[in-house]
C-alpha cells in the first residue's frame, strides 16, 4: 500500500505534468496561428511587390518623358534669349544714333552707356558676322561718338581752363612765409563737377578709344594757361609800378629765407624800370614753381600713370622756356652793361641768381622724371649768371684801377670824386649779396678747393675783392690828386675820399669784410687822413710865416724904428694881409662835406692863425711904423676867425 505521503506528491506532480501539456497544447495552437498569419502576410506583401512593380513599370516612361519635355522647354527658352540678345545688337544702332548724334554736352553718364553697347555691338558682329553690313554701321557710330568724346573733352578744358589771377598768384608765393596763409590759398584749375567729366573721359579714351591724342590737347591747353598766368603776372608789375609801386620785392634780403615780401624797395643809383625788371622776373620764376606744381597735381587725375611725366614735360616747355630766354636776355644786357662800364645794370643779376639758387631745390623737385633737356635749363642759366657776375667784378674792380685822370671830370672844390661814390655805392650794394658774390668769385677759381667751397672761403674771396677794390680805389685817387696845381687842394681832395670810404665803411658791414683778410685797414685810413690835414695846414705856412717870431726884427722897446725896420714890418703885415685874404678867398670856394671834419680842420686852422697873429699883432700892433695904420692892420685877432670859419662854405 502506497503511503499517504507519497500518493500525495504523486498526484503533484501528475497536476504539474497536466499543467505543462495544456501550456504546449496553447502554444502549439498559437503556432499555428501564427503560421498562418505570417503567410497570410506573406501572401500580402507577395501582391504588393507584385503590384508595385507593375506601377513602376507604368511611372518610369512618364517621368523620362516628363524631363525630356522639361529640357526641351529650357532649350527653347534659352533659344528664344539668345534670339532677343543677338536681335538686340541688331538695333543698337537704331537705339543710340539719336544720342550720340546730340552729343555727351550734359549727360555724359547716360553718353557712356550709349557708348557701351555700340563697342559691345562692335565685337559682336566682328565675331559672328564680319561681312555683315551691320557692323560697318556700329563701327560708324562707335568712331563717331569717340571723335564727340574727343571734342567734349576739348571742349571742357577750353571752357574751364583760366588764366590764374596775378593777385591769387601772389599769395600763393607769399604763402611760404605765412603757413596758416598758405592753407587758405588754393588753385581750382577746373570746377568739381567738370574735373569729374574730363577723367571720366580720359579713361574711357585709354581704355576703349585707343587714343592718346588727347593728352596732347590736354597739354597744349594747359600749357597755354600756364604760360598766360606768368605773363600776366609780370604785366601786372609793370602795371602796378607806374602807380603804386612794385608790390612784392624779393630782391632785398630777407632775415627767415629769400622768399617775395610785401616789402617796396629802393636801391639808390638803380633805375626804377630796372628794380621792376628785376622784381617781376623774381616773382615769375616763384610763379613757375608754384604754378607747375598745382599743374602737376591735376594732371596726375587726368593723365595715365605712365604718361604723366611726358606730358609734364610738354607742358610746361613754353612757360619754362620763357623763362630761360628772358635769363639769357638778363645775361645778355649785363654783357653790354659791363662793355659800358655801367655797372649799377649789372647789379640786376645778382639778386636773381640768388633767388634762383636759392628756388633750384624746388625746381628739381618739379622737373623730377623730365627730361635731361628740360632738367638742365635751369643750372646752365645759373651757370651763365655766375659766369657774367664774376665777369662784372673783375672788370670793376679794373675799371676802378684804370678810370683815366680828366681834368675836367675832377671836382673843383676837391670834393668826393664820382669815381669814389659809384665804387662804395657798388660794394655796399653787394652786401646784400654777400653769398652771391662770394659764389660767383669761388666759381671762378680753378683751385680744388673751389670745387666744394664753403661759405668761409667765398667770405674770404670776397674780402680780398674788396680789399682789391679799395687799393685800386686809393691808387687812382692818388694819380688823380696830381691833376690839382694847388697841392692844398690836392690834399682836402684826398682828405674827402679817404674820410668818405672810411665813414662808408663804418656805417655797413663793409669794415668787417674787410677786416676778414686786412685787419689794419680803419687805422691805416685815419693815418692817411691824418696826413692829408697835415699838408692841408702846410699851405697856410705862407700866410704865418710873415708873421711868425722867428722871422721878425729885434728891435728896443722906446728906441725909435730905422726906415729898415718900419719897412720890414709893413712887409710882414701886407704879405700878411695878402696871403690871408687870397688863401680865404680861394679856400672859400673848396668843399668838406663832413660837417664834423669841416669844423675840426677849421678850428685847428683857425687857433695856429689866431695864436701867431695875436702875438704878432701885440708885439708891433702899437709900434709907430707908419702914419697910416690901417692901412696895414686892417684886420683884428677876431675878424681873422671869422674869416677862417668862412673857409670851404661856398654859401657864406
Amino acid at each position: 500500500m502506497i503511503p499517504p505521503q507519497e500518493a500525495s506528491a504523486r498526484r503533484r506532480e501528475i497536476e504539474d505534468k497536466l499543467k505543462q501539456e495544456e501550456t504546449l497544447s496553447f502554444i502549439r495552437d498559437s503556432l499555428e496561428k501564427s503560421d498562418q498569419l505570417t503567410k497570410n502576410m506573406v501572401s500580402i506583401l507577395s501582391s504588393f511587390e507584385s503590384r508595385l512593380m507593375k506601377l513602376e513599370n507604368s511611372i518610369i516612361p512618364v517621368h523620362k518623358q516628363t524631363e525630356n519635355l522639361q529640357r526641351l522647354q529650357e532649350n527653347v527658352e534659352k533659344t528664344l534669349s539668345c534670339l532677343d540678345h543677338v536681335i538686340s545688337y541688331y538695333h543698337v544702332a537704331s537705339d543710340t544714333e539719336k544720342i550720340i548724334r546730340e552729343g555727351p554736352t550734359g549727360r555724359l553718364e547716360e553718353y557712356l552707356g550709349s557708348m557701351a553697347k555700340i563697342q559691345k555691338a562692335v565685337e559682336y558682329f566682328q565675331d559672328n558676322s564680319p561681312d555683315s553690313p551691320e557692323l560697318n554701321k556700329v563701327k560708324l557710330l562707335f568712331e563717331r561718338g569717340k571723335e564727340a568724346l574727343e571734342s567734349e573733352f576739348r571742349s571742357l578744358m577750353t571752357r574751364h581752363s583760366k588764366v590764374v589771377s596775378p593777385v591769387l598768384i601772389l599769395d600763393l608765393i607769399s604763402g611760404d612765409d605765412d603757413l596758416e596763409a598758405q592753407e587758405d590759398v588754393t588753385l581750382e584749375h577746373l570746377p568739381e563737377s567738370v574735373l569729374q567729366d574730363v577723367i571720366r573721359i580720359s579713361r574711357w579714351l585709354v581704355e576703349y578709344g585707343r587714343n592718346q591724342d588727347f593728352m596732347n590737347v590736354y597739354y597744349q591747353i594747359r600749357s597755354s594757361q600756364l604760360d598766360r598766368s606768368i605773363k600776366g603776372l609780370k604785366e601786372h608789375f609793370h602795371k602796378s609800378s607806374s602807380s603804386s609801386g612794385v608790390p612784392y620785392s624779393p630782391a632785398i634780403p630777407n632775415k627767415r629765407k629769400d622768399t617775395p615780401t610785401k616789402k617796396p624797395v629802393k636801391r639808390p643809383g638803380r633805375d626804377d624800370m630796372l628794380d621792376v625788371e628785376t622784381d617781376a622776373y623774381i616773382h615769375c620764376v616763384s610763379a613757375f614753381v608754384k604754378l607747375a606744381q598745382s599743374e602737376y597735381q591735376l594732371l596726375a587725375d587726368i593723365i595715365p600713370e605712365h604718361h604723366q611725366k611726358k606730358t609734364f614735360d610738354s607742358l610746361i616747355q613754353d612757360a619754362l622756356d620763357g623763362l630761360m630766354l628772358e635769363g639769357e636776355n638778363i645775361v645778355s644786357a649785363a654783357r653790354k652793361a659791363i662793355v659800358r662800364h655801367d655797372f649799377s645794370t649789372v647789379l640786376t643779376v645778382f639778386p636773381i641768381l640768388r633767388h634762383l639758387k636759392q628756388t633750384k631745390p624746388e625746381f628739381d623737385q618739379v622737373l623730377q622724371g623730365t627730361a635731361a633737356s628740360t632738367k638742365n635749363k635751369l643750372p646752365g642759366l645759373i651757370t651763365s649768371m655766375e659766369t657774367i657776375g664774376a665777369k662784372a667784378l673783375e672788370d670793376f674792380a679794373d675799371n676802378i684801377k684804370n678810370d683815366p685822370d680828366k681834368e675836367y671830370n675832377m671836382p673843383k672844390d676837391g670834393t668826393v670824386h664820382e669815381l669814389t661814390s659809384n665804387a662804395i655805392l657798388f660794394l655796399q650794394q653787394l652786401l646784400d649779396f654777400q653769398e652771391t658774390a662770394g659764389a660767383m668769385l669761388a666759381s671762378q677759381e680753378t683751385s680744388s678747393s673751389a670745387t666744394s667751397y664753403s661759405s668761409e672761403f667765398s667770405k674770404r674771396l670776397l674780402s680780398t675783392y674788396i680789399c682789391k677794390v679799395l687799393g685800386n680805389l686809393q691808387l687812382n685817387l692818388l694819380s688823380k690828386s696830381k691833376v690839382y696845381e694847388d697841392p692844398a687842394l690836392s690834399a682836402i681832395f684826398l682828405h674827402n675820399n679817404y674820410n668818405y670810404i672810411l665813414k662808408s665803411l663804418e656805417k655797413s658791414e663793409l669794415i668787417q669784410l674787410v677786416a676778414v683778410t686786412q685787419k689794419t685797414a680803419e687805422r691805416s685810413y685815419r693815418e692817411h687822413i691824418e696826413q692829408q690835414i697835415q699838408t692841408y695846414q702846410r699851405s697856410w705856412l705862407k700866410v704865418t710865416d710873415y708873421i711868425a717870431e722867428k722871422n721878425l726884427p729885434v728891435f728896443q722897446p722906446g728906441v725909435k724904428l730905422r726906415d729898415k725896420e718900419r719897412q720890414i714890418i709893413k712887409e710882414r703885415f701886407k704879405g700878411f694881409n695878402d696871403g690871408l685874404e687870397e688863401l680865404c678867398k680861394i679856400q672859400k670856394a673848396w668843399a668838406i662835406p663832413d660837417t664834423e671834419q669841416r669844423d675840426r680842420i677849421r678850428q685847428a686852422q683857425k687857433t695856429i692863425v689866431k695864436e701867431t697873429y695875436g702875438a704878432f699883432l701885440q708885439k708891433f700892433g702899437s709900434v709907430p711904423f707908419t702914419k697910416n695904420p690901417e692901412k696895414y692892420i686892417k684886420y683884428g685877432v677876431e675878424q681873422v676867425g671869422d674869416m677862417i670859419d668862412r673857409l670851404f662854405d661856398t654859401s657864406a
